[in-house]
């Protein structure tokens, strides 16, 4: 009979044992409540022993949470209407103060993130948004983690992860991204025509020191042409050449007597009257020479018209 009840109170101690045993895990931390207060020393990962009735175990897990931030609508400071989605990466660092100091500590980390996520949006411009998001997210991560500390949580970095536009935003940045691309290709091409204008200048220097080198540069040009087995070739005339042309088809149609064009600003001399003019003429009174027959009389414009048959009057008036 004492057998029996020594063999039950060995059962029932190893079933009240057994009840005290925990086992926490490598990721998570053990506090241990009794009488609902929390003890001060943290259960480590392995197997614990609980007081049964006493005690009462809360894992903490020390794992670091990926939480997602849903999208925030916001305005940016120069007034675009934008919306910005982030992720907040955390993880647990004091599990007492996870425990007691917060209901839910996921839940908290949450809003704080959402509501530092839109004050974020309001204090920045969408240049910021879209090309400084480094410093976006030092920001963001500090405006969370100024409250998460006295909750016992340690925030391990957020990032904003896209950032949706409107659709008219869209397209007046992809305008003025193909207005930039455009005002570059022209200032590049308007370099290399400055480039190309030097080096044919210092090119043209050379040939009108050494004519020699243009006829080069000609025979190049056609083995150039010919290379491509065209079937017209395309051959460039020299102007000294026309020039030449013209001057000796000049000579030649002027006749063998006729003395060559002088130039407009050849001085003229005074032409000389011949030998025999210098000798001295005879010089007759007007009034040894008859009077002209009177021919007729002068018409409306001062010459001399046909003879005109004699009238009695003319008689008369002689």
């Amino acid at each position: 009979m004492i057998v029996e009840i020594l063999s039950a109170v060995v059962i029932v101690g190893g079933v009240w044992l057994a009840s005290g045993v925990r086992v926490v895990k490598q990721f998570e931390r053990g506090l241990v409540f009794r009488f609902g207060r929390v003890r001060p020393e943290v259960r480590g990962p392995g197997l614990t022993l609980l007081v049964p009735g006493a005690d009462r175990m809360h894992k903490v897990n020390m794992q670091i949470v990926t939480m997602p931030v849903p999208g925030q609508d916001g305005i940016t400071r120069d007034n675009v209407t934008v919306r910005v989605d982030a992720v907040v990466y955390f993880n647990v660092v004091d599990p007492v103060r996870a425990a007691i100091n917060v209901q839910d500590y996921r839940a908290a980390v949450g809003q704080v993130a959402q509501t530092s996520l839109r004050s974020i949006i309001g204090k920045s411009d969408l240049d910021d948004l879209l090309s400084n998001r480094e410093r976006l997210n030092q920001g963001l991560e500090i405006m969370i983690d100024s409250p998460a500390i006295d909750w016992g949580i340690h925030i391990d970095r957020v990032e904003i992860k896209d950032v949706a536009l409107p659709e008219s935003m869209k397209r007046s940045m992809s305008r003025q991204a193909e207005a930039e691309r455009e005002r570059r290709a022209r200032v590049i091409s308007a370099d290399g025509e400055l480039q190309a204008s030097n080096k044919l200048a210092q090119a043209a220097a050379a040939m009108s020191d050494h004519p020699g080198a243009l006829q080069l540069r000609l025979l190049e040009t056609v083995v150039q042409v010919s290379a491509e087995k065209n079937s017209t070739l395309v051959l460039p005339f020299p102007v000294e050449l026309l020039r030449f042309l013209d001057a000796n088809t000049k000579k030649a149609q002027q006749s063998p007597g006729e003395p060559a064009d002088e130039p407009a600003d050849a001085p003229v001399e005074p032409a000389e009257p011949p030998a025999d003019s210098r000798a001295e003429l005879p010089v007759e009174s007007p009034a040894d020479e008859p009077p002209a027959p009177l021919l007729g009389r002068p018409g409306a414009n001062g010459h001399a018209g046909p003879p005109q048959p004699r009238r009695e009057g003319d008689a008369l008036a002689e």
